[in-house]
């Protein structure tokens, strides 16, 4: 057992995220998003009885996000400009956002991606979590930093 790990994080998480680097990719997903799919060199964990706000808030306790080398080391994905999807505000982002902030970051450091690229960047990712969270877009990807 040990001491200040939250208990949302299981021991598959703890090993990717003690083995990540610099620059490392997470993608924290909604239970609908294809995780072997579109990454299928990474790893993936399982953590279905969460929300992706839960899972972000955990892993930002254990690992520092890229503010010094990214200017957005938090994307959330957005509907495609040409989908015909207009989703100004969505309640999971604004959770998981408020984890971000909660965890001492500025709003500054939060983005948005488009689906297809979020796909597209999602593929080097080192890990993907993926949740139970069944809202529309609450798909993520968090930038690792240095302490």
């Amino acid at each position: 057992m040990l001491k200040g790990i939250p208990t949302v994080i299981c021991p598959d998480l703890l090993k990717a995220l003690a083995e990540m680097g610099h620059a490392d990719l997470i993608v924290v997903s909604d239970d609908f998003y294809p995780p072997q799919t579109m990454t299928p060199s990474g790893r993936v964990v399982y953590a279905k009885g969460c929300t992706t706000a839960d899972i972000i808030d955990a892993v930002l306790k254990l690992m520092p996000l890229d503010t010094e080398y990214c200017e957005h080391p938090y994307l959330h994905m957005v509907p495609d400009a040409d989908s015909g999807v207009v989703l100004k505000q969505n309640e999971v982002w604004d959770e998981s956002k408020k984890a971000v902030l909660d965890n001492g970051y500025k709003a500054d450091c939060v983005g948005e991606i488009e689906r297809m690229k979020f796909y597209e960047k999602a593929r080097g990712a080192f890990v993907t979590v993926s949740t139970g969270d069944q809202r529309p877009y609450g798909c993520f990807i968090l930038q690792k930093g240095v302490m």
